[in-house]
């Protein structure tokens, strides 16, 4: 063998070995995005193909109970439930949009049975006994946190008020309910499901609505603790996260947000829902509905959330929604 030829192979070796070292390298930088990536489109693709379990029959049920059930996404649950047979109570506002949807359960299961509990959750008002006195003799094992509300604009521009009642309807409610009801099913060793209704909002910063990512936060964090709490007990818990839906949500408003305003043009109806959560009990602890909110997810999920919100501060003055409300802000 030659010189050359020795140097040849010796320099081949070498360079074998670089590009081995870089595959690695590169592999193992890889395997943490491909590993979330799998693990997270893994229950999300089993969701979409499962078939729509009937909660009824799974947890031997006769009653449920939906907060916010009086209009939008809540009442397309509560008549999703009818629709497999189940009696309802329906928590919401007391006002002619409660009584409207009492009116049209009735009328379309007339075989069944549904209360309504018309309660403001704001702090200081005694919700959680209204609720307690309608349903004492009632065995709940189906309850949907459903009840939410978001107050736009700069936090400090708000009133102190307002915020404190958009943490107890948005949060404080869900955990007195909760802790009601499933104190009730574990004393009892009865199997059931808590769902809330969170936002992918908590996952990311959320400028001229805080109080509102904050408390989807806190819900959905509430939702993985208890699902790990409460799963080997045969109770599901699950926090979804729809992308937008037409309702009356977004009509009372305090300030429009053109951001937001751009994402409702692709809202979807709220009977388009309940199929898409049922799916999700039993399966995740926590599922993204919707394009906006996967792609939100998968969007962003790479970005360190202090390098996003640094960023996010930095253009914040240059946004139309920010120009628009700092004019008046004082």
């Amino acid at each position: 063998m030659t010189e050359e030829t020795c140097s040849a192979l010796a320099t081949t070796a070498v360079t074998n070995g670089v590009a081995m070292w870089q595959v690695a390298l590169l592999g193992i930088f890889a395997f943490p995005t491909i590993f979330w990536i799998v693990m997270y489109l893994l229950p999300q693709l089993y969701c979409v193909i499962r078939p729509v379990p009937d909660l009824k029959k799974r947890y031997n049920a006769e009653w449920a109970l939906v907060t916010g059930g009086g209009s939008g996404i809540g009442k397309a649950i509560s008549f999703k439930l009818a629709k497999q047979g189940l009696n309802v109570v329906v928590v919401s506002l007391d006002d002619d949009i409660l009584k409207d949807t009492m009116k049209q359960l009735k009328e379309t299961f007339p075989k069944q049975e549904f209360k309504s509990v018309g309660c403001n959750f704001s702090p200081g008002v005694d919700y959680l006994k209204q609720i307690q006195d309608a349903t004492n003799d009632l065995e709940i094992p189906i309850i949907f946190n459903n009840a939410g509300f978001m107050v736009t604009g700069f936090f400090d521009q708000a009133p102190l008020g307002k915020l404190l009642a958009n943490m107890e309807c948005n949060a404080t409610a869900s955990v007195n309910i909760t802790h009601h009801f499933v104190s009730k099913l574990v004393s009892g060793k009865k199997k059931g499901c808590v769902v809330f209704t969170s936002s992918v909002a908590g996952f990311i910063p959320t400028p001229f609505s805080g109080m509102y990512g904050a408390t989807k936060a806190f819900v959905s964090q509430l939702a993985c603790c208890l699902h790990i709490e409460l799963q080997s007990l045969g109770i599901d818990v699950c926090a979804v996260h729809p992308s937008p839906v037409s309702s009356n949500f977004y009509n009372n408003l305090d300030h429009k947000i053109e951001i937001l305003e751009s994402a409702c043009k692709q809202a979807v109806p709220p009977e388009a829902l309940p199929d898409d959560i049922f799916r999700s009990i039993g399966v995740c602890a926590l599922r993204d509905l919707g394009g906006m909110a996967v792609g939100s997810r998968m969007g962003t999920f790479w970005l360190p959330y202090n390098f996003f919100t640094e960023v996010f501060a930095t253009s914040a003055p240059y946004l139309p929604d920010w120009k628009t409300h700092n004019k008046t802000r004082r």
